[in-house]
């Protein structure tokens, strides 16, 4: 992500507002100026009306202006951090599984949600505050100088060393607020870590120690808080300094010189307004600049997370339909030598080679870090293989567009995770468009018609996080019931059983023997009741493809199978 572009997509906004700012600017330099030719003129007893007026219409403009350019500043500040928060969000979303997995959660959010917005209003508010403010204070100095060039020697002198201070003070700012960005992010992972856990928490009893970690965590934010606000509640303090010193000798000296005849009072009064005009926008600047160095911790922290890997662009719809349509005779599914290492030298799969038919079940199983998990997210292309290829419906999985293969394929996970929202957005969040018949027809294969028409609110029932409301077999069913809706050309099922009951479960073998006869499943399962009856069961064991064949030609020809047959009938029989 670069926020430059972003920046740049509002440059008329903000070249707007900057252009109102400086034109105020200049006519707040013009009242001083003015109000001296005021003084001169009650002094001379001259006419004053339209002096009065020229300086009353330059006070009406540059409260306009002012107004104009906080105004406008801000909305470019508001549209950059709705652009920003917009392509951050859609960059995540499509990124590479694997960068994003190594990503704490809690930080990716402060991130999105809190380092966006100080950086791009930063970019907007503090640099057009700079804009402004070096324009004030270079045109009060050229008209100090105009006015006298002595006292504005004196002025500069003291407001130079004030402003040396200050600038180191601002790096110091930027500093902590690095660090205090950092601490937010780490509390928002620990917050995080304990909500999505928390009912493990509370059978813990471990409420008070997640407490302490979390107190610790926030303490932790607060020290560096303490330390950025320290830094730069001295940086007004050290301008102030610098101002009141300058003040007292323009002043003193200017009084002076007044009373010898050299500097007359108008000039001085002119000069003493100018320097207070001068002052403000150097403390605004310098207050501006600390923003900038906060700003600069938060611009690091989004670019960082902005420049995560990305997977391709969606694919053309229509040319998705005409690839399938092309492909009908070959095979569902077909790895062919297939290797695969989450670590370098620490292979997970190794030369794994199968075929699915386009119709029919067909199950896998195999002992615990077989690899079967990894085998359907090599399919979905979560992950690429270090070597071999993998056909989905006769077409290389590394040549087609993501939007395409996952089209053509249905992943039911084993949490199957659900979103806040209704059980109608649930059920139709990978075919949004589908009609009342194709819902009916997915509850009904799903086991849910008679569930969801008992409800008040039927389809309409709002869900918790993660489907907080609905039992864990119902959750894992509505998961289903949206993979058939989206008719894929392949559905994988991983653990669809575990938290099922024996009634639910035999409703759902159902369901897989019906879906099976339209397209190809591919069903991991420890539970072998559930795949008994599957066209063929691939055996997995350390990651290679052990065997192939049907439940009675395993138990009789391959021991691994029977092993784990065996323990999982026994178990089953000691439970009944």
């Amino acid at each position: 992500m670069n926020l430059r572009e972003i920046v740049r997509r509002h440059r008329a906004l903000l070249i707007i507002g900057v252009g109102m700012g400086l034109v105020g600017a200049a006519a707040t330099l013009a009242q001083p100026w003015m109000l001296g030719r005021l003084i001169e003129a009650v002094a001379l007893d001259k006419p004053i009306a339209w002096t009065v007026t020229f300086i009353a219409l330059f006070f009406v403009a540059d409260a306009a202006l002012n107004a104009g350019h906080a105004y406008a500043i801000g909305r470019a500040g508001e549209n950059i951090v709705f652009d920003a928060r917009r392509v951050l969000g859609g960059r995540l979303l499509r990124s590479q599984f694997p960068a994003f997995s190594r990503l704490e959660h809690g930080d990716v959010f402060a991130r999105t949600v809190s380092d966006t917005s100080i950086a791009c209003l930063v970019i907007a508010q503090a640099l057009a505050q700079v804009v402004t403010s070096v324009f004030m204070v270079a045109g009060g100095i050229v008209l100090m100088a105009l006015l006298d060039w002595k006292l504005l020697l004196a002025t500069v002198g003291c407001l130079g060393l004030a402003s040396g201070g200050a600038l180191l003070l601002a790096r110091q700012v930027r500093i902590a607020a690095l660090k205090n960005r950092e601490n937010i992010g780490a509390f928002g992972s620990g917050l995080q870590r304990v909500l999505g856990a928390i009912t493990t928490v509370k059978a813990s009893r471990a409420e008070e120690r997640e407490t302490e970690e979390l107190a610790r965590l926030a303490d932790r934010v607060r020290h560096s808080g303490i330390r950025v606000t320290g830094f730069s509640s001295l940086l007004t303090p050290a301008m102030n300094v610098g101002t009141q010193l300058s003040l007292a000798v323009v002043i003193s000296w200017g009084m002076a010189r007044v009373a010898t005849g050299s500097l007359s009072p108008a000039d001085l009064t002119s000069f003493v307004m100018y320097l207070f005009y001068v002052v403000s926008p150097l403390v605004m600047l310098f207050m501006a600049i600390g923003q900038i160095q906060q700003g600069r911790a938060a611009i690091q922290r989004v670019t960082e997370l902005g420049a995560i890997p990305q997977e391709e662009e969606e694919a053309d719809p229509g040319e998705r339909r005409e690839r399938a349509a092309a492909s009908e005779s070959a095979p569902a599914v077909r790895f062919e030598g297939v290797g695969f290492s989450y670590q370098e030298n620490v292979p997970v799969l190794r030369d794994v080679s199968f075929s699915l038919p386009r119709r029919g079940l067909t199950a896998i199983v195999g002992p615990s870090g077989a690899g079967k998990t990894t085998t359907f997210q090599l399919i979905e292309r979560f992950h690429r293989p270090d070597c071999g290829t993998i056909h989905v419906a006769g077409h290389d999985t590394a040549t087609l567009k993501l939007a395409e293969l996952r089209s053509l394929v249905g992943y039911v996970e084993q949490d199957a995770p659900l979103l806040r929202g209704t059980i109608r957005q649930n059920l139709t969040y990978a075919n949004p468009g589908a009609g009342a018949e194709d819902i009916a027809r997915a509850l009904r294969l799903a086991s849910l018609e008679n569930f969801v028409a008992g409800l008040p609110d039927g389809l309409d029932t709002e869900l918790g996080e993660r489907g907080a409301g609905l039992s864990g077999g119902q959750r894992q069913r509505l998961a289903i019931a949206r993979t058939l809706l989206q008719r894929p050309e392949v559905i994988l099922l991983d653990e669809v059983t575990a938290h099922l009951d024996s009634d639910t479960e035999a409703a759902l073998r159902d369901t897989m023997a019906e879906a099976a006869g339209e397209c190809a499943v591919l069903a991991i399962a420890h539970r072998l009741s559930t795949v008994v009856q599957a066209d063929r069961i691939i055996v997995m064991e350390e990651g290679r493809v052990r065997t192939i064949g049907t439940h009675r030609e395993l138990i009789a020809s391959d021991e691994v199978y029977r092993r784990l047959a065996t323990q999982q009938f026994a178990a089953e029989d000691a439970l009944t």
